[in-house]
């Protein structure tokens, strides 16, 4: 019988890939890496102490999600979205949540809508406390669920796959204290429909929700 590889290497090579992947986001999502930037492996592999083959694997992956794009003669560079492409994505993502909301208000079971206000309560305690990138991994993680809630996996895939290009751009919907205090307003107002089991109160506020997302953020993008 032949004995099996050594598989030691890959198996702590994953969270090395995750860890990476994560800190890359990050750094996209703050503004660390801004839209335009060319990923210099070099520089990046020593600013994280790590080295060039996970750091390569991981630029790629970011460019299978939209977050990056492969230039030819430029490499990995930061994906810059247009105010139209943000702007389509939105309302794609909008009608998707709206979808959702419905769905959910109907057939989710308490346990899930309880789930869902236990992220609420977390992402108000970042706010209190101003942690602004954890309360905003809080707010795209209550979207999720409240889509997770509906029980599609089509249309969980479709929202996924758009919410992850727009991570940047979510982002930067909440700068400023105005802009922050209203978001969070919007949330208390999904929360509070969804445990009623309001659906056209939580489509319309879902609605309303996304569309104010765009408006906080089309001036602050290209206008191509």
């Amino acid at each position: 019988m032949t004995d099996l590889p050594d598989t030691d290497a890959r198996i702590e090579r994953q969270p090395l890939l995750d860890a990476i992947l994560t800190r890359l986001r990050d750094m996209i999502i703050e503004g660390a890496l801004p839209p335009g930037t060319r990923l210099n492996e070099g520089q990046i592999g020593q600013q994280l102490g790590v080295s060039r083959t996970p750091l390569r694997e991981a630029i790629k992956y970011l460019a299978s999600e939209g977050l990056v794009e492969l230039v030819p003669a430029r490499g990995a560079v930061v994906k810059q979205f247009g105010a139209r492409e943000v702007r389509d994505m939105l309302e794609v993502i909008r009608m998707l949540e709206q979808q959702a909301g419905l769905i959910a208000c109907a057939q989710a079971s308490d346990a899930g809508i309880a789930q869902v206000r236990a992220l609420h309560d977390r992402m108000l305690d970042c706010y209190q406390r101003r942690d602004r990138l954890a309360y905003y991994k809080l707010n795209q993680a209550i979207h999720s669920a409240i889509v997770a809630l509906a029980d599609n996996g089509a249309l969980s895939e479709v929202h996924s796959r758009l919410q992850t290009r727009l991570k940047r751009i979510r982002f930067i919907g909440h700068e400023g204290p105005e802009r922050w205090a209203h978001a969070v307003a919007e949330h208390e107002a999904i929360i509070a429909a969804l445990e009623a089991r309001d659906a056209d109160g939580l489509s319309a506020i879902l609605g309303r929700h996304l569309t104010q997302a765009w408006e906080r953020v089309r001036d602050d993008l290209p206008q191509t």
